[in-house]
Formats: C-alpha cells, structure tokens, sequence
C-alpha cells in the first residue's frame, strides 16, 4: 500500500470509531453510519486499484526458432 492508501484506511478506521462512540453516547444517526459506509467502500475501492498496479512490465517472448535451424551463407 502506497502512503495515500494507508492514510485513507487510518481516517477510515478513525471514522468508525468516532460514530461508534457518538452512536453509544447520543444515539444512533443513519447518517452517520452511511457516510461511514461510503467512507469504508471508497477505501477498498482505492486499496483494491492500488494492489492491481503491475510492479514492472514482462519483458518480450523471443520469436520461436525455425525448423531446421539457423542458416548459414
């Protein structure tokens, strides 16, 4: 993960915890729990396009061999 995605998955989990403390000390807000659903899918969606990035490209398949061999002038 690259350091965009970690900090999206901190504030994510940081979001969480806060509407989970409001919820136990005020009460329940559908609201709330919405955004932090859109908040946790917005992050796997964003770690899921980070991981599916390609390290390095593949290098070319050599050309197959002729039958019969090189040949020579």
């Amino acid at each position: 993960m690259t350091g965009p995605t970690k900090t999206m998955a901190v504030l994510t989990c940081a979001a969480l915890v806060l509407t989970t403390a409001y919820t136990v000390a005020l009460g329940s807000s559908g609201w709330l729990w919405f955004g932090v659903v859109v908040l946790i899918v917005a992050t796997i969606g964003m770690t899921a396009s980070d991981s599916a990035v390609p390290s390095a490209p593949r290098p070319r398949p050599r050309p197959p061999e002729r039958p019969g061999g090189p040949t020579q002038p």
